[in-house]
């Protein structure tokens, strides 16, 4: 099914205005007072990655490194939606040179998304064009589900867009899941963008409940979440970088049931986002439709200190 993959698009090249929308910073990537920083960082996309994940742990990893996180960082930490903001944490911990790998006691405790991000704020100092991606993979089971996940996309000049996981450069999170392929090349039948999923499952390619995420007590999937990582994927795609839990507009919507006119709107957004994507239709789609767009305020839905209003530095439309 290479249409569901946007293979057709792999290649194309960047013009110069959409490589600079995704080599500058967003309002949430930017490292601001710390890009003194990202002077000692090294340029190849490989070494970012793994730079990236040895200043950070998965708030669910505390059991992978035999670990046990302190509460008030499992509860706070994830709330840090600004690049500067988590680089304070990181450096009030331990001031050591970025690519000098932290103790766990001295990480940030984030979840995908802050991986992600923080590897694309990176790539884009060095100039390389990347992008958060919300969608799901199946690497982390052998069952045949598609797990919530945020990834990150970066232009390589002979391969084109490549996605990567910082998550999983890591061997002690790696090896247990017998990846079989490079954390930063990684194929696109294993981690399926939001828009790709909702097309396949369009199509009666893929059973709805095999997306979503598995917690302790329940599991939570089906064709609203599928939707629900599809908004968060246009936002990404604009450089409205959220945190998992945000919700505005359309999202907000989701919960009270998916009707005929939402599922035309939804198809429109993944003909738009899947695979690489279609920038100029995204861009004009996101900022068009109120909908879609990241507002001033945002209601996040934080899992552990609880719903509340929160006012962003810049709205989704202006964050260029």
């Amino acid at each position: 099914m290479p249409d569901l993959y946007g293979a057709s698009k792999q290649f194309a090249c960047l013009t110069p205005d959409i490589a600079a929308f995704y080599a500058n910073h967003s309002s949430f990537s930017t490292p601001g007072t710390f890009a003194m920083l990202y002077a000692d960082l090294p340029p190849e996309p490989a070494r970012l990655a793994r730079i990236t994940r040895d200043l950070m742990i998965h708030r669910w990893e505390g059991g992978n490194y035999h670990y046990g996180i302190l509460p008030e960082r499992l509860h706070n930490d994830a709330e840090t939606r600004y690049i500067d903001n988590i680089l304070a944490i990181i450096v009030e911990r331990n001031d050591a040179p970025l690519p000098q790998g932290r103790g766990l006691d001295d990480r940030f405790v984030g979840t995908c998304r802050d991986f992600a991000l923080l590897f694309c704020s990176f790539l884009r100092h060095q100039g390389i064009p990347a992008r958060v991606r919300s969608g799901f993979a199946d690497y982390f089971g052998r069952d045949g589900f598609h797990h919530d996940h945020m990834i990150s996309e970066y232009w390589d000049e002979q391969r084109g867009w490549c996605l990567a996981d910082p998550q999983v450069t890591d061997p002690v999170i790696a090896s247990p899941l017998d990846l079989g392929f490079d954390p930063v090349d990684i194929p696109r039948d294993r981690f399926l963008d939001a828009g790709t999923a909702w097309r396949m499952i369009r199509k009666g390619d893929a059973d709805p409940k095999t997306f979503g995420l598995k917690l302790p007590d329940r599991i939570m999937s089906g064709e609203n979440f599928v939707a629900g990582n599809l908004l968060l994927d246009i936002a990404a795609l604009n450089k409205a970088e959220p945190l998992v839990w945000d919700i505005w507009g359309a999202i907000a919507d989701i919960d009270s049931g998916i009707t005929d006119a939402d599922r035309e709107l939804y198809d429109q957004i993944a003909e738009v986002t899947a695979g690489t994507g279609d920038f100029e239709q995204a861009r004009e789609m996101y900022l068009q439709d109120a909908r879609l767009r990241m507002p001033q305020t945002v209601l996040s839905l934080a899992p552990y200190n609880g719903p509340r209003h929160v006012t962003l530095r810049d709205s989704g439309s202006v964050n260029m």
